[in-house]
């Protein structure tokens, strides 16, 4: 295919939108009526990229004529493989080629393929699909499948085929850096959260660089875990505790919690405060809801578990607000986002009484003070290596 082919003022218009900015959907879309602008009979286009995302396999975004782009997920799971198993792209993919042409008003794929029987019956009359790998397959951002179809009889001319396939080096350096800045986003989201991702994005990258901020500190620990590791196949023991951490760890998320760090069978979460003088104050209220929802949610899971005859694993978790650092903290060459200070040492050990007092959810004073909630005293106890003693609360 003659790369020559393409228009130098469109490969032009690809390289400068993708300087510019992020969004695949608006560079499909700009392709797309550039091309059609030019004669060529562009009906329907798609542009699919892998992800790394532990909810989502790719990203698809597809543009009709006449009609906005949209944008889609291909999911993780059984059902969905079983389609990409039957899908063009997994053709391509499974012998190897980069490109590939059905004549749809011949009957070319429809019979193997539900898309291009779907597209035939709306009209379509040829379609052509292109693969594009970046470098040796080491990278994490793999490559991109890039499709186009026309509904006008006869088809593409192979000339009309030759100046799309030229614009395929631009499109790929577009597409490969849109997709990398995602990917570390994303990536970085599921490992830090969300805000700290965007941080560390920023720059913010510095051993002992951050700032104070005033947050609710939210500690949840499961109880027994360390005995199921001993008793249970590690594997298993790892497939419950997912499943523990995504009941509790939704409902902080759920509340506008951001959970900085697992710790064994343990889940640190903050509520950063900005308006600290503000009662009572909706973080740490909100705070309070992420607890009550992570202990009812663990309390199902764990009614599921015991029909199944599975172990179940209970939840107690402990509330406190102060002032932390907000930043990072290792080794020279290997970081940990996360919150560090007295607060959250406190919070940690508050958790350890929950069992002394018959409680799953226990309050610091600061706490319930800054809560509208009906609470009551439980006392005033030490805590393990804090000097002094703190007075706790619970729910009324």
């Amino acid at each position: 295919m003659d790369a020559s082919a393409a228009p130098h003022d469109l490969i032009d218009w690809i390289l400068r939108h993708a300087l510019a900015q992020d969004d695949l959907g608006g560079l499909l879309t700009g392709i797309c009526e550039r091309l059609t602008a030019r004669g060529i009979p562009v009906w329907r286009a798609s542009l699919d990229l892998p992800t790394i995302d532990p909810h989502f396999r790719a990203l698809t975004h597809k543009w009709w004529r006449d009609q906005p782009v949209t944008v889609g997920t291909f999911l993780h799971g059984p059902e969905q493989e079983r389609d990409f198993q039957r899908s063009v792209i997994h053709h391509l993919l499974s012998r190897d080629l980069t490109l590939s042409r059905w004549r749809l008003e011949a009957g070319e794929g429809v019979a193997d393929f539900a898309l291009l029987a779907t597209l035939r019956e709306t009209g379509g009359t040829d379609y052509v699909m292109r693969l594009v790998t970046f470098g040796d397959g080491g990278s994490v951002v793999r490559g991109f499948a890039f499709s186009f179809a026309t509904d006008r009889p006869g088809g593409f001319t192979q000339a009309e085929i030759d100046v799309v396939s030229g614009l395929i080096p631009a499109l790929g350096l577009a597409a490969y850096r849109s997709s990398a800045a995602r990917t570390a986003a994303s990536a970085l989201s599921v490992y830090l959260g969300p805000n700290a991702a965007r941080r560390v994005l920023a720059g913010e990258i510095r051993r002992g660089e951050g700032e104070r901020i005033s947050a609710t500190i939210l500690f949840a620990d499961l109880k027994g875990f360390t005995d199921l590791t001993e008793r249970a196949d590690a594997l298993q023991v790892v497939a419950w505790l997912d499943e523990h951490f995504e009941a509790i760890g939704d409902a902080v998320t759920d509340q506008g919690g951001e959970i900085l760090k697992f710790l064994g069978d343990g889940m640190l979460a903050v509520f950063p405060v900005a308006e600290v003088e503000c009662s009572p104050c909706p973080n740490c209220e909100a705070a309070l809801r992420a607890a009550e929802a992570a202990v009812a949610a663990n309390e199902a899971l764990n009614a599921r578990r015991r029909q199944r005859a599975e172990p179940a694993l209970a939840v107690d978790v402990a509330l406190h607000f102060g002032e932390v650092v907000y930043g990072n903290v290792g080794a020279s060459r290997r970081l940990d986002f996360t919150v560090i200070g007295r607060a959250v040492n406190e919070t940690c050990r508050m958790e350890a009484l929950c069992d002394r007092l018959g409680r799953s959810i226990l309050l610091s004073e600061e706490v319930a003070r800054r809560c509208a909630r009906e609470t009551v005293r439980l006392g005033t106890f030490g805590l393990r290596g804090v000097r002094g003693e703190r007075t706790l609360f619970g729910l009324a």
